[in-house]
């Protein structure tokens, strides 16, 4: 097995953002605090360029057709998220492009002619949701970075299972990006990913667990249960503030992880408890692939979510009663 393209990938990854803290450029572009930030200084957000190049320069390497359908959203998406980080976007023109990325896998992947058009609808739902949900899930040090190293590093391993080296190669090169990635952004961050490389990730958590299920070398649920640390939190966190009557495209701070680190656990111990609970469902769901148990294991997690939201709830509550 050829893994050139993950260790290029790897490389221009961290000789990019070395390039960015080292230049006039890391002041381009910089995430300000304001009173719903976990950070109490100005970081650079420029990360995601430097991810999605090592990225790119990794698959450059592989000698293998890249589908339309996966590497022109993927630009697309890049771009105007780029645009968003040095202009701020209105939220309607990013909804727009987000849909429009979720569209263009859904109608090229083949999932129509697969599986009809109400299946199609539910994965392009599925797949918009993934795009922004992980940008929702970019606001503490090493958690968004961490999510790509493990949840594209066992879509990987799954897929060598399925003696799919090609795509095992696409998320392993992924994965390396990720990690070179985590090299900076692991706390103290010295730079954030910002909407330009969140948002691609999230696309590429969609349309590689689409890609692998329409190959044939995961069920749906697999994709779903890898990345469910991230899903689980910002469904719930949506779930919440729609019943509240919240206004759902506001910046807020209530998502669990964010509850987590200003109750006082710390950017640190905030992510290595996420990366714990990442290889759990990780590895639980490589081995349920292969074995007869899948909703058993599925219904097995739904549970402890529900056990740990309804803990984290609890411990918030008694975090602003001592703090009022």
């Amino acid at each position: 097995m050829n893994f050139h393209p993950p260790l290029l990938a790897l490389l221009v990854t961290v000789l990019a953002i070395a390039v960015i803290l080292f230049s006039k450029f890391s002041k381009a572009i910089q995430d300000i605090p304001n009173d719903r930030s976990l950070h109490s200084n100005p970081v650079p957000r420029t990360g995601g360029i430097a991810l999605v190049l090592g990225v790119f320069a990794g698959w450059g390497l592989m000698a293998v057709s890249i589908p339309w359908w996966l590497w022109l959203p993927l630009f697309m998406l890049f771009l105007v998220s780029l645009l968003d980080d040095m202009r701020s976007l209105p939220v309607k023109q990013r909804l727009l492009a987000h849909l429009t990325g979720a569209a263009l896998l859904v109608a090229g992947s083949g999932v129509i002619d697969q599986h009809g058009w109400l299946v199609a609808v539910a994965v392009l739902i599925l797949a918009a949701w993934m795009i922004d949900l992980y940008n929702f899930m970019d606001g503490s040090d090493g958690l968004a970075g961490g999510m790509a190293l493990f949840g594209f590093g066992f879509y990987g391993i799954a897929a060598l299972m399925a003696q799919d080296e090609m795509l095992a190669m696409l998320n392993f090169t992924i994965a390396a990006a990720a990690l070179g990635f985590l090299l900076f952004n692991f706390h103290p961050a010295k730079i954030f990913m910002g909407d330009a490389g969140s948002i691609p990730l999230g696309f590429l958590a969609a349309a590689l667990g689409t890609w692998g299920w329409l190959r044939g070398d995961w069920a749906l649920w697999f994709p779903l249960l890898v990345f469910s640390p991230f899903i689980v939190d910002s469904t719930a966190t949506l779930f919440k503030r729609t019943l509240r009557g919240a206004k759902i495209t506001e910046a807020h701070c209530e998502h669990y992880y964010q509850r987590a680190v200003l109750m006082g656990w710390g950017h640190r111990n905030v992510a290595l408890v996420e990366y714990g609970l990442m290889l759990g469902v990780g590895t639980s769901a490589l081995w349920t692939l292969q074995h007869d148990i899948a909703w058993q294991v599925c219904l097995g997690w739904g549970g402890i979510y529900v056990l740990l939201l309804l803990l984290l709830d609890a411990r918030w509550k008694k975090f602003k009663r001592e703090t009022t």
